[in-house]
């Protein structure tokens, strides 16, 4: 094999191995809240912009962009707790952004965290007793099968 033929394969071997590693995934903390959770920051009073499953959650300023995140649907998996045992193995969900968590009619159960989810959405990744968890995030992009958790 020829020294350019043996660079052009070795070029392309390591661009293949930079795209095939697909996590985009960034970390950050949630907590939870509770109804009421109308009205919304993004919706207003429209009961339809709530998924079925109830997994949602309101942005927080790291994600809010402007009102841009509203609608936005994030893959979410709890990484960590202060208290051991917290988070559920191995369980990811995925949640729609239907709220501003500054101006959330309801508080959040510990201020500031990059996500507030919905009590079922938090229930569905961790212990409800905790008040604040560390994710794992990235946004979900509906027909788009490149975006996984590594």
């Amino acid at each position: 094999m020829s020294p350019t033929t043996l660079h052009y394969f070795s070029s392309f071997f390591l661009f293949f191995i930079i795209l095939s590693h697909h996590s985009n995934a960034d970390v950050g903390t949630s907590s939870r809240y509770s109804p009421p959770y109308l009205p919304s920051g993004c919706f207003g009073n429209e009961a339809t912009q709530f998924p079925s499953s109830n997994l949602f959650a309101a942005a927080g300023d790291g994600i809010w962009d402007n009102g841009a995140a509203c609608g936005r649907q994030y893959l979410v998996r709890c990484i960590s707790a202060e208290e051991p045992m917290t988070c559920i193995p191995d369980q990811s969900i995925q949640i729609k952004i239907v709220d501003y968590a500054a101006s959330a009619v309801s508080p959040p159960s510990t201020a500031g965290t990059t996500m507030v989810l919905s009590d079922k959405a938090f229930g569905s990744i961790a212990n409800t007793s905790a008040t604040l968890i560390n994710i794992e995030f990235q946004q979900y992009i509906p027909n788009c099968s490149f975006f996984f958790f590594a």
